[in-house]
């Protein structure tokens, strides 16, 4: 199976899936990642720039990603920015990746580039429809940021509601925090949602959900076979 995860900034597709990530590798799935505001430049306790990108390839890496592919689009000011824009860049990772299931986050999260990314995504998975020689995705999924989906203060739109359950096991969620912890400046003391108790405790609740230890949780909102 190959993934295609798209997230907004680096680390995200840490949080929203590190420990699947690790699993599906591992059992010898593609994961390729997209992300779109690959400079994080209004980023909090931001390292340097040749820092960041240090960081997000060494956590990439360890997680087993294929390949990446980065946008330069400006952090926290991607709705600035002509949404066709957003969609052709995740095309061309469509075009390039070939997934069978694309990731990404959901439109109720409070932070806004994750939005504007969830609205782009949800344009180019269509890209098969018009040009025939793209290979159709089978699924198409939303994952949960801790400290961003959980807030779902936006009562107009629908929370994020899980309706899969990928099993980690404690290796995925100690990967998922090792890979973490590669992000300079990110990791936070508990009781943030980026503290290493927080994540555990989150896997351990979705898990617990579904009959096992640990899991991360998504919600699949297309299935094509």
């Amino acid at each position: 199976m190959n993934y295609l995860i798209v997230v907004a900034h680096p680390d995200d597709e840490v949080l929203g899936a590190g420990a699947s990530i690790y699993k599906w590798t591992h059992e010898g799935h593609r994961v390729d990642v997209c992300i779109m505001s690959a400079e994080a430049k209004a980023r909090a306790f931001r390292p340097e720039d040749n820092e960041l990108d240090d960081d997000t390839h060494a956590a990439l890496a360890y997680l087993g990603v294929n390949r990446e592919y980065e946008g330069k689009f400006p952090n926290i000011e991607m709705n600035t920015v002509p949404h066709l824009q957003l969609v052709q860049h995740i095309e061309a990772a469509i075009r390039e990746s070939e997934p069978d299931i694309i990731i990404t986050h959901h439109p109720a999260d409070t932070n806004n580039d994750h939005l504007q990314t969830s609205m782009a995504c949800q344009e180019a998975i269509r890209l098969f429809q018009r040009r025939p020689e793209v290979k159709p995705v089978k699924e198409f999924w939303y994952m949960e940021v801790p400290s961003c989906t959980e807030w779902a203060v936006n009562s107009a739109m629908q929370k994020f509601t899980p309706n899969c359950y990928v099993e980690v096991g404690k290796d995925g969620v100690d990967a998922k925090i090792k890979a973490l912890s590669m992000y300079r400046g990110v990791m936070r003391p508990y009781p943030h949602p980026r503290s290493a108790e927080y994540i555990e405790g989150l896997a351990a609740v979705r898990g617990s959900q579904w009959g096992v230890n640990y899991a991360e949780s998504y919600e699949i909102v297309l299935r094509t076979y």
